[in-house]
């Protein structure tokens, strides 16, 4: 059992490697949201399209990721994966030297692509490497990781990018025309360095992953052979992966507001913007203890769908404080979101692939592309703040929350009542501690 426990660390330290690449880059969305508001002279909602760009890559890429995956297999699709991440890095100069807001779009995109593929191919290593009844425990160790280095990169990439931003938006409201669209060409020419950095890093690890040790991985094999003996069934047999796709969707949603939405809130409640471009780390900080709540409990004091009924809650707690506050509570409550939503994730993408056995792969792929809620929701809260206010938009978050609580109640237990030959036994397919409530209490 020792043995076997020292042989899955190795691939788990290069999956948390991954996992802070995935932090580092998916969080600085916070930071380019103000910043190409500022540069490219955008509306709030035009704005939020950053998000938009970069997380409906996931929606067109999950399935393709998949068969890529097929064909390259694990190890060498994530090399690929990150050296689409450094296209999409590097689209970002001639961005900036057109002060195109078009051409940052598509570098996001392009990003995001990239991610859905290594995504795809990384969450199930997290899941599999070890027993299913802890791999929200695992999956929690690698948000630490991805959570670390998403508090980092809004302060260390703000500091470059929006430094001085206050006395900038200052000096543009009295500035001429041309010395205006001197001051915006000098800003947007910021974000040229990190981003060429940010690219060789991302080929130099792209060489390590395809010349490392990492094991391909397969499907469970009670599953698998379970799946061997069923070879018709189909992806679309198992509501309870169904239901997890839309709990995946609105968990990115929710997650991805209260990080990259907390900076213009604060200073819609009156903060400046050299403090509030700090905000989005607040956010994960709280994420990242939240992570490590999780690494603690699961499955010791609580199993996953119980944590994930905890967070709902906590959520909806959250929100109504944000709508009925003002001023740094109201912003800290925000930031407590990050407490809110730090085990959803973790905890809703192994109940949604439990029993998939051979089709793991698909389903974590439509799991992946219920990451389109970071584009669809962030997008629909810009456009009600429009009507509503930035504060009163948030109420946008409790009707999400509150599917992600059905889920963990009931929706993980569903299955198909009346194929029998596509029910896989519980025994076979989780552990004990993972099976769901008699199918007559689930549905």
């Amino acid at each position: 059992m020792k043995q076997a426990s020292r042989s899955v660390v190795p691939p788990l330290a290069i999956i948390g490697a991954l996992f802070f690449i995935f932090g580092f880059i998916t969080w600085l969305n916070g930071t380019l949201i103000p910043f190409l508001k500022l540069a490219c002279e955008l509306t709030y909602s035009q704005a939020l399209l950053v998000t938009f760009a970069f997380y409906i890559a996931y929606v067109f890429l999950a399935i393709p990721s998949a068969l890529i995956l097929q064909k390259t297999g694990f190890k060498n699709g994530m090399a690929l994966g990150l050296l689409v991440m450094a296209a999409g890095a590097l689209l970002f100069v001639p961005a900036a030297h057109a002060r195109s807001f078009g051409l940052f779009l598509l570098g996001l995109f392009v990003q995001g692509a990239g991610l859905a593929l290594l995504q795809t191919a990384s969450n199930p290593y997290a899941t599999i490497l070890g027993p299913l009844e802890s791999a929200a425990q695992r999956i929690s160790i690698m948000g630490i990781c991805s959570k670390i280095a998403g508090a980092l990169s809004p302060v260390l990439i703000g500091a470059v990018v929006l430094e001085g931003a206050t006395a900038l938006e200052a000096q543009l409201a009295t500035s001429s025309a041309a010395a205006k669209a001197t001051l915006l060409q000098q800003l947007a020419d910021r974000v040229i360095s990190p981003y060429v950095i940010m690219a060789v890093v991302l080929v130099v690890l792209a060489v390590l992953i395809r010349l490392s040790s990492l094991p391909e991985i397969g499907p469970l094999p009670e599953d698998a052979a379970e799946a061997s003996e069923e070879p018709t069934r189909s992806i679309f047999q198992f509501p309870h992966l169904l239901l997890g796709v839309l709990a995946i969707f609105c968990c990115v949603g929710v997650e991805v507001i209260a990080g990259d939405t907390i900076i213009q809130y604060g200073r819609e409640q009156g903060i400046s913007l050299d403090v509030a471009r700090n905000f989005t780390s607040l956010t994960l900080v709280a994420m990242l203890v939240g992570y490590v709540i999780g690494v603690l409990a699961i499955p010791r004091y609580v199993n996953q769908q119980t944590a994930l009924s905890i967070c709902a809650l906590v959520g909806v707690g959250c929100t109504l404080g944000i709508v009925c506050t003002h001023g740094y509570v109201s912003v800290l409550l925000v930031a407590l979101l990050g407490l809110a939503n730090s085990l959803l994730w973790p905890a809703i993408f192994p109940l949604s692939i439990q029993r998939l056995g051979a089709l793991t792969e698909r389903g974590s792929a439509l799991l992946i592309m219920g990451i389109g809620g970071g584009a669809i929701l962030p997008y629909v809260y810009g456009l009600l703040s429009e009507s509503i206010g930035l504060q009163y938009a948030y109420v946008l978050l409790i009707p999400c929350y509150l599917y992600i609580l059905f889920f963990g109640w009931k929706g993980h237990a569903y299955q198909v009542r009346s194929q029998a030959k596509y029910t896989v036994p519980a025994a076979a397919s989780a552990p004990a501690s993972l099976v769901p409530a008699p199918l007559e209490n689930g549905i």
